[in-house]
């Protein structure tokens, strides 16, 4: 069992040092992804994303869930891809650095449901 196995991951902070980082490997992204159930792994030009498009009630709730997850975006320096409309919110997680999926991703993912909850 890894250590974010045994931790739920939106408690984990993001890991920003690269130099050495790879994608995570597909058996560690299986064990995890049923912590973050309602996202799909997409490939997009070539890259594994993850993606989630979550219901708003109106522009204003979805532009103010957005800014909620820019503030913890920032904080753990870790930024989606972030598309509002009018009743919806679609956010996109991957590492640019190695150009795929990192464990940082699930956790941000994991993050992302957590502020869904508490302003939904």
């Amino acid at each position: 069992m890894t250590a974010a196995s045994a931790s739920p991951l939106h408690q984990l902070d993001c890991d920003t040092d690269y130099r050495a980082a790879q994608p995570i490997a597909s058996e560690y992204l299986a064990e995890l992804l049923p912590q973050i159930s309602d996202w799909k792994v997409s490939v997009d030009h070539q890259v594994d994303k993850l993606c989630c498009r979550y219901k708003r009630q109106n522009f204003a709730d979805a532009i103010a869930f957005a800014a909620a997850i820019g503030v913890i975006a920032d904080r753990q320096d870790h930024h989606p891809t972030i598309l509002v409309e009018y009743g919806a919110v679609t956010v996109t997680w991957w590492t640019h650095a190695i150009g795929g999926l990192h464990l940082n991703d699930l956790i941000m993912a994991a993050k992302t449901d957590k502020i869904a909850a508490t302003k939904g």
